[in-house]
């Protein structure tokens, strides 16, 4: 079981956590209940390769359940498409290219996607299972970060973008709930491209814009064609977040709050705290530019803006974190290779 405390997975029954030495909870006998259909059914397609034990969560385009990898006995996640969507060709077949694509993506603060596979309403992917939770559960239980962390998370998601940038795959919905952190707290971006799916879901028979509007870029509140300084406009989004504990915008739903980003400018977060560093507040301000010329070209240009605000401010413990995986590329932006925006 996972320890309540420190989130470590211990195997068998063991009384203490292997970890923290906290007392695990007491299991409790569910052998009365029922099977879940569901359960039944993914531990059948899978071959038994897995051993699912629960469900985790729930999404717009997905069911998610915890597994064991029996083989390499390691700890997984599975995401399985909801059925009425996998019934629909064209969302089985954008489901498929995009695990393709961001199976190709191998980075230390990408979340690898490590196998897929697809039975009758079935379709599956599988990931690492990373038991420090999301971005957005922190925001939940903090409200806000120090600035010297919120810029070093923001480091290494925007390494992450850069490398994903250049092998042509935009994400297109950046947000707090797609950062996840590993057992050493580093950071690492998750749903590459398969929120494309996602967000088509929730379309309007007319609409052809995709993306969660607290975050989207002005170009994609207005269903313009994406390249990877929309990515870095939504990471601006998450560090104004991360710093104020609300986003720069809202509003009663998703039209009012995407005609925001494309016509209102937003208080600057230092004018909003005047705790915050006004060097910080400058890189955020850069990120949500208007335009997407006026913003930092690439990842790694928002990463060294960053890396050199925490050489001035943070510890040499945040410096190394940040900088643990600085990716030296070419500069160019991506435009992106899915269709559809």
């Amino acid at each position: 079981m996972f320890c309540p405390d420190c989130g470590s997975w211990n195997r068998g029954s063991a009384a203490r956590c292997l970890r923290c030495g906290e007392l695990l909870p007491v299991l409790v006998n569910r052998s009365a209940q029922p099977p879940d259909p569901a359960i039944t059914a993914l531990r059948h397609v899978t071959g038994g390769r897995y051993s699912v034990m629960h469900r985790v969560g729930e999404g717009g385009m997905a069911n998610v359940y915890y597994a064991l990898h029996i083989p390499l006995d390691c700890p997984v996640v599975i995401k399985v498409m909801h059925p009425h969507l996998a019934r629909d060709a064209d969302m089985r077949e954008r489901f498929k290219r995009e695990a393709e694509s961001a199976a190709q993506l191998v980075h230390p603060h990408i979340c690898a996607i490590t196998d897929f596979g697809s039975v009758g309403d079935q379709v599956y992917l599988v990931m690492p299972y990373l038991a420090r939770g999301t971005l957005a559960d922190r925001i939940n239980n903090r409200r806000s970060f120090p600035p010297e962390r919120t810029a070093a998370i923001a480091a290494q998601v925007a390494t992450a973008l850069d490398y994903a940038h250049r092998h042509g795959l935009v994400h297109r919905d950046i947000k707090p709930d797609n950062i996840l952190f590993d057992e050493d707290e580093n950071a690492l971006v998750t749903d590459f491209g398969i929120a494309t799916g996602h967000f088509r879901a929730r379309m309007t028979g007319t609409g052809n814009v995709m993306g969660t509007p607290h975050y989207m870029s002005p170009e994609q509140a207005r269903g313009k064609l994406l390249d990877g300084r929309s990515d870095l406009y939504a990471l601006g989004v998450v560090m104004y977040e991360t710093l104020l504990g609300f986003p720069p915008f809202d509003g009663a739903d998703g039209y009012s709050i995407s005609y925001k980003h494309v016509t209102e400018m937003a208080a600057a977060p230092d004018v909003v705290d005047s705790r915050i560093p006004a060097q910080l507040s400058d890189i955020v301000m850069k990120c949500l530019e208007k335009r997407a010329a006026d913003r930092y070209q690439r990842g790694n240009d928002l990463a060294d803006a960053l890396i050199a605000f925490l050489s001035n401010t943070a510890t040499t413990e945040e410096i190394r974190s940040a900088w643990t995986s600085r990716v030296i590329s070419p500069s160019k932006p991506v435009v992106s290779s899915v269709s559809g925006v």
